[in-house]
């Protein structure tokens, strides 16, 4: 496979993997984002939570996870779909600078409590989630 091609790949990838992302975001976010009106202030704190950001960086974590274990165990690990696949889609699909900013968003609003907990599962369960897309596809 040529450089332009592969480059093209990357950009195609990383393009569908954007459009992906935009997808499972809003299918989380909108219900998500529903604030009953006789809200209390802990359900109302519990839905600043910035959940589809979670969903998404989980789901491409544990797609991550699979991507490289499957090019380690059963195919080549230099191939360029590995790179088309890992870095041009996963990377267009995953949003750890969204995550990052919307912590500082709540900490700037006062809510620390949550950005506390956001900082914390946007770390530890994407990589738990790698951890197990790994183990799964060397099981296969």
């Amino acid at each position: 496979m040529t450089s332009f091609l592969i480059g093209a790949l990357l950009c195609l990838m990383g393009g569908l993997g954007a459009v992906t992302r935009f997808v499972l975001d809003t299918a989380v976010k909108q219900p998500w984002s529903r604030i009953p009106d006789n809200a209390d202030e802990r359900t109302a704190a519990i839905h600043a939570f910035p959940l589809s950001t979670l969903v998404v960086n989980i789901a491409a974590s544990l797609l991550a996870g699979i991507v490289a274990a499957a090019f380690v165990y059963h195919g080549d690990p230099a191939s360029p779909w590995r790179l088309v696949l890992a870095t041009g889609f996963l990377g267009g699909f995953s949003t750890f600078s969204t995550a990052i900013n919307e912590s500082v968003t709540l900490l700037r609003k006062g809510k620390s409590a949550v950005a506390a907990a956001n900082i914390v599962l946007e770390y530890v369960v994407p990589l738990l989630c790698v951890a197990l897309g790994w183990w799964l596809a060397a099981a296969l």
